[in-house]
């Protein structure tokens, strides 16, 4: 397999952290959303959608979007629930991720990190802060209930929340006012064949 993405992603990282977790091989292929190697006639043609994370099967097939990645390359372990209504559960906290999370956190975050605070790009950076906090506070609520996002067993939901979580303070968002979250980020950190962001 072929993974097509930028170290700093974090939808590009929740492939490589699962890949990694499930011990998989495959090829790295480093590509810069900055200078447009998304929007070249090579990639298009691979993407029509011109975006990353894109994986590349070992028969020529092609998969995007994160989570749809995901879901693919984790069927089957024991990521993903065998009881229908947990791994709802689980396809539920990632639809959350794309919907309600990654849309605040992983913006805040490009604006900061990749933009250096535009004045221009002001106000909306402020806008998604309170987002943001709104989707930190539904995880803070759920693992004061539970160890995982999904009961007491890690999945995928943690994976896919975990990617932008864990670099929240990047886009501008403090987790210390979030204690088991940080917790919860440690749990993840300590799971056999976890690997950190970017390397």
């Amino acid at each position: 397999m072929k993974l097509y993405g930028d170290s700093r992603s974090g939808n590009c990282y929740k492939i490589q952290l699962l890949l990694s977790l499930l011990s998989r091989d495959y090829t790295w292929c480093e590509l810069d959303i900055l200078k447009g190697d998304t929007q070249t006639l090579e990639f298009v043609n691979m993407n029509p959608n011109g975006k990353i994370p894109l994986l590349e099967l070992d028969d020529g097939r092609f998969l995007s979007e994160s989570n749809a990645i995901l879901g693919y390359l984790a069927e089957g372990s024991v990521l993903v629930p065998q009881d229908l209504y947990l791994k709802a559960k689980v396809y539920e906290w990632m639809f959350f991720e794309q919907y309600s999370h990654e849309p605040c956190i992983a913006v805040a975050r490009f604006i900061q990190q990749y933009l250096n605070l535009p004045n221009e790009r002001t106000e909306e950076y402020q806008a998604l802060q309170l987002k943001g906090h709104k989707a930190l506070a539904i995880m803070q609520q759920q693992l004061i209930q539970s160890e995982y996002l999904v009961g007491n067993v890690f999945s995928l939901a943690d994976i896919a929340l975990y990617a932008y979580t864990h670099v929240a303070d990047e886009g501008g968002f403090d987790l210390a006012q979030y204690p088991k979250i940080q917790a919860w980020c440690l749990r993840i950190e300590s799971q056999s064949g976890y690997r950190k962001m970017g390397v």
